[in-house]
């Protein structure tokens, strides 16, 4: 990855992409489980972290930034597939409605969560690219702005997957305890 920038930011991309059709597909034909939806989970997270860990080398002076959002990310859905999973529902994409405004909106709205989560993604690859790049045009720049700011958006919504899973599980833990008293 660090010697070949266009091959390695074309692979991760298009690994983005068919995992978009890999789901759609699955959805399409009945045939989402719950062992799909963590592979899917665990292998998009394996992605990111490989990237950001080529950041951390390419960007020492930010490494603290990568590692944080790769803690809010990893940890985030983490908890928040594992809290789904508990309360016995279908899919982490599965929201009630009187769930968390924030999470209602990401969940609810396809166009928006699709677009916060490829701006997020492209705003790493972006960086990568910043690396190998010689003079970047305008635009590339105006481009990279605009998907930190997604980035920024995508790093809350991580950070309230965390929150919102802890509480959840930690509601489920008091009235487990009220059980048994």
């Amino acid at each position: 990855m660090p010697s070949c920038p266009w091959p390695a930011i074309s692979c991760y991309l298009l690994s983005f992409l068919l995992d978009e059709v890999d789901g759609s597909v699955a959805r399409a034909m009945d045939q989402c489980s719950r062992f799909g939806a963590m592979m899917d989970m665990l292998t998009d997270r394996c992605a990111t972290t490989c990237l950001l860990l080529n950041l951390s080398l390419l960007y020492p002076s930010y490494t603290f930034l990568f590692q944080l959002s790769l803690c809010l990310d990893i940890s985030g859905h983490w908890l928040y597939m594992h809290s789904s999973s508990i309360k016995g529902s279908a899919s982490h994409k599965t929201i009630d409605l009187s769930e968390n405004p924030v999470l209602r909106v990401y969940y609810t709205n396809w166009t928006f969560m699709l677009v916060v989560c490829y701006g997020y993604e492209l705003f790493f690859c972006l960086l990568y690219l910043l690396h190998h790049l010689q003079e970047p045009a305008a635009w590339f720049y105006w481009l990279l702005g605009l998907c930190g700011i997604i980035c920024l958006l995508k790093t809350f919504i991580n950070l309230v997957h965390l929150v919102t899973a802890a509480q959840d599980i930690a509601a489920l833990d008091a009235a487990d305890r009220e059980k048994r008293q």
